[in-house]
């Protein structure tokens, strides 16, 4: 830690550049739905929409292209690609085999994380139950991304955090989309971050790779739904269900509940499954998603009106500095999935006259 001049430690000040900032920004956007797959901007709008000089958002764009969240278009700026479920799940099974991965290496080792970060951790956790709750999809994806990256500290392993890091962001892209087309998202999403908290201060490994297969489990449920896709597709789904407890959806073609296989023992039934489509509904609980908000909690009553969703944006905006709502919806161009040369453009409409001196990608 540096000291002044008599000697007295100072605090370390972090200050982050108009390049992350930007980078930043654009990236919360772009999980948030707000830019979607096929979306377009070059340099100059983009710093022109911040107010800074063409340097800081040529670099943003550049360092995001770097990452594969953005598309590199010749003479076209850059664009967001579109990830496809093969995308997904892709994403998803390299997701869950690193928990598995360090959940063996933590037992085996019988070694706990570091558990310095926990009042950072319950904070985020708080933040992200009631982002959840109230169903605001502009602030549950920093909230939960922020949750997830204290989390991810705890392993010890700052290439591995980032690397997760990395993987939920596309994931929060190719949600975005599916979510944002609900009429409704209070109660949809996963709301069990305080639950495993509790099993980290716990020193219950156990438990809390349970709760993290089980959210695992609920992701993949819920996007398999809206993107009309078969569970039984994800790989890594025998993983998940061994780990919970839960059943594995039956292989199409194979021994169905009705025609046991040989050797197959016929059981009751099992109970209907809440989580489950087709399932009943259970009883509000104020402590689950769609039960009445607790008092001081986004959605709860304030005076005689609920929170609308921008109160609640703007609330857990305050409290986590996001910078949402900032870039407006670009020209839309055709693409392809991401890695594959994109489809020819149509004739693009015009923005302004184009200017003769920029270089390619301004």
């Amino acid at each position: 830690m540096p000291v002044d001049g008599a000697g007295t430690p100072r605090p370390v000040i972090h200050r982050n550049s108009l390049r992350e900032q930007i980078a930043g920004a654009l990236r919360e956007e772009m999980m948030a739905g707000r830019l979607a797959a096929g979306r377009n901007f070059t340099v100059k709008e983009i710093a022109e929409l911040y107010g800074v000089s063409a340097t800081p958002a040529r670099e943003a764009l550049v360092d995001l292209g770097a990452q594969g969240l953005l598309r590199a278009e010749h003479h076209r700026g850059f664009t967001v690609p579109e990830l496809c479920w093969d995308d997904f799940l892709e994403i998803f099974e390299s997701r869950v085999l690193l928990a598995d991965s360090f959940h063996r290496q933590f037992s085996t080792r019988r070694a706990l994380p570091d558990l310095s970060r926990l009042p950072s951790l319950r904070r985020r956790a708080d933040a992200a139950v009631r982002a959840a709750r109230a169903g605001n999809l502009d602030v549950m994806v920093g909230c939960d991304r922020r949750f997830w990256q204290e989390v991810a500290g705890l392993l010890g392993n700052r290439r591995v955090a980032d690397y997760l890091d990395w993987l939920r962001v596309q994931s929060w892209m190719f949600a975005a989309p599916y979510l944002r087309a609900m009429p409704g998202l209070a109660g949809v999403c996963w709301d069990r971050h305080q639950d495993l908290v509790g099993a980290i201060e716990a020193h219950d490994l156990a438990g809390a790779y349970r709760i993290i297969c089980e959210y695992n489990l609920a992701t993949a449920r819920l996007l398999a739904e809206l993107a009309g896709q078969p569970l039984e597709s994800v790989t890594v789904l025998g993983l998940l269900t061994e780990t919970t407890g839960t059943q594995p959806p039956p292989v199409p073609g194979g021994p169905s509940a009705a025609e046991p296989g040989p050797g197959s023992v016929v059981g009751p039934a099992e109970p209907a499954d809440p989580a489950k489509p087709g399932g009943p509904a259970e009883p509000a609980d104020p402590a689950k998603p769609g039960g009445p908000a607790e008092p001081g909690e986004p959605g709860a009553v304030r005076g005689e009106r609920p929170l609308r969703g921008d109160e609640v944006g703007r609330e857990l905006g305050r409290e986590l500095g996001l910078g949402l709502g900032l870039v407006p919806q670009p020209r839309a161009v055709p693409y392809g999935r991401f890695g594959r040369r994109p489809s020819p453009a149509p004739p693009e409409a015009p923005l302004g006259r184009p200017d003769p001196h920029a270089a390619p990608g301004r």
